[in-house]
């Protein structure tokens, strides 16, 4: 999906429907959403919107559907119908349109992250707005083994993964078994990995690239030299 694009979001559902989604940067998006909000009676002493936004901010804290995303913050309340008491619940129901800026996970999509955690079958890494895991066999292109030091570490290259270690990585699977999140990593692929190791690989690169330029201008040189020669 294109940087700015607008595209319908109609949910079967009763009362929460996304209207619209703003993709302005990839996993990260703006929607609008109606759904009928229940305020509780401890507000009841505020402005109608005041209410409403309060109790947005408590029903969405950290609230996560495999639809829309994470929500990560309530932008605006943009409308607020007519309040709906039910019977026997002393609370109010207002029928509500408001933003939100919500984190949705992307298959490809590459993400940078903290190493967390490090376990004898892999790392858990934090990636701002939720957690991914990346098996043993996945940290690097090596043959890998857990030590007593509780890191991860290459058979041969030698590099260590550990707690606290900052990481670019892909998103390989999405789950939602069982009703929760799950996200899965690779760092086993070129330009990926822990920082320090990209940064050592690009340095590779740039020194084999720069030593094949200088090869090549040699052979050039020699050739010319070797033409002049037989000229003479």
């Amino acid at each position: 999906m294109a940087d700015g694009a607008l595209v319908h979001c109609q949910r079967v559902s009763k009362v929460f429907k996304p209207i619209f989604i703003i993709h302005f940067r990839k996993m990260f998006y703006i929607i609008e959403v109606e759904d009928y909000i229940r305020v509780d009676p401890k507000l009841f002493g505020l402005p109608t919107l005041e209410s409403v936004d309060k109790q947005l901010k408590e029903t969405y804290s950290d609230y996560y559907d495999k639809e829309i995303g994470r929500v990560i913050s309530i932008i605006s309340v943009l409308e607020v119908g007519e309040g709906v008491i039910i019977p026997g619940d002393g609370a109010t129901y207002y029928r509500s349109r408001f933003k939100l800026l919500v984190w949705k996970p992307e298959l490809q999509e590459l993400v940078y992250g903290i190493v967390s955690e490090i376990t004898n079958f892999g790392a858990f890494i934090d990636v701002g707005s939720s957690k991914g895991m990346i098996h043993i066999s996945q940290t690097m292109d090596d043959y890998v083994s857990f030590n007593k030091s509780n890191s991860l570490i290459g058979k041969v290259s030698k590099r260590t993964l550990k707690q606290g270690d900052l990481c670019l990585a892909r998103t390989v699977a999405i789950s939602h078994k069982g009703g929760e999140l799950k996200i899965g990593l690779t760092m086993r692929q070129p330009g990926l990995g822990k920082l320090e190791w990209i940064k050592e690989d690009l340095a590779k690169k740039n020194k084999a690239a720069a030593k094949e330029a200088k090869d090549e201008e040699k052979a050039v040189k020699g050739a010319e030299k070797k033409a002049k020669g037989k000229k003479k």
